[in-house]
């Protein structure tokens, strides 16, 4: 049996470990990162997923941003340890957050990752929006939490407003 707990202040390294061994090496130099910069995230989105013995097998952050003036949940980045992939923890992490999103009054979640594996949980191309270069348009997908929340929504994906506080 897995826990599922919000990140706390003592779960940061760890959770940061595990993100530098899933993804490659420079990972915080993609653009969506620049989004990120002295921009708390989205505390009570932010979760970790632990083993019976306490072994942090998989984690999932949200951060905010805008588009077109709108607030807008970025999520990611999210990583299972190597040892447990393919058990559906990624995907059991995407939904109890996309849950608790709603929930806690958001109404559309963006993400830069390949389609074929989100589209499961949703998501699909957001032609009018622009993350920073040098992103992939392709990969930049969305997924409403309410129906027609991407409606009208259009532009480049900017940084939340410093001082600004998130839900």
């Amino acid at each position: 049996m897995y826990r599922l707990e919000e990140e706390t202040p003592q779960d940061w390294w760890e959770v940061e470990a595990l993100m530098d061994l899933c993804f490659a090496p420079g990972r915080e130099a993609l653009s969506s990162y620049r989004l990120r910069d002295n921009v708390p995230p989205v505390k009570a989105l932010c979760t970790t997923l632990r083993d019976p013995d306490g072994t942090l097998a998989a984690a999932i952050r949200y951060w905010p941003v805008t588009v077109g003036g709108q607030p807008v949940l970025l999520l990611g980045p999210i990583a299972v340890h190597p040892t447990r992939q393919g058990e559906g923890l990624g995907a059991l992490l995407i939904v109890e957050t996309m849950g608790e999103a709603l929930r806690e009054g958001w109404t559309r979640v963006l993400l830069v990752g390949d389609a074929p594996y989100y589209r499961r949980f949703g998501f699909s191309k957001l032609p009018d929006v622009v993350m920073p270069p040098p992103t992939n348009p392709d990969r930049v997908l969305g997924h409403e939490l309410v129906p027609g929340a991407w409606d009208g929504i259009v532009g480049p994906v900017k940084k939340w407003p410093q001082g600004e506080a998130a839900s």
